[in-house]
């Protein structure tokens, strides 16, 4: 059974930065992509940044430039480093162990952590 816990969200003013972290357990972690997700309230969850567990990383464009996903494959974790926050940056951030290829982009599973709530405010 996978499972994946995140942590590291919190209240920062507009402009500040924060560092995310989910560890995963159950599964050959260096085998999987990694995604993070976000959720502001009464949306969709949208993925906006995935690690391949070939490294390589991609971005929504409106993170790119501001947020960085990284993975630490003998601590079983992925991180997302996000700077130049916004207030529109506010939702719950969730990770996701799922398959990455070129040809179709990143696809998750069903398996999601609780979630950690990033607020953006001042």
């Amino acid at each position: 059974q996978v499972q994946l816990v995140e942590s590291g969200g919190g209240l920062v003013q507009p402009g500040g930065s924060l560092r995310l972290s989910c560890a995963a357990s159950g599964s050959i972690f260096r085998m999987y992509a990694m995604g993070w997700y976000r959720q502001a309230p009464g949306k969709q969850r949208d993925l906006v940044a995935v690690i391949a567990s070939s490294g390589i990383t991609k971005y929504v464009d409106y993170v790119k430039g501001r947020f960085t996903i990284s993975r630490d494959n003998a601590k079983n974790s992925v991180y997302l480093q996000m700077n130049s926050l916004k207030p529109s940056d506010t939702a719950v951030y969730y990770c996701n162990q799922g398959i990455y290829s070129d040809s179709y982009g990143y696809r998750s599973s069903n398996y999601w952590g609780q979630g950690t709530q990033v607020t953006v405010s001042s």
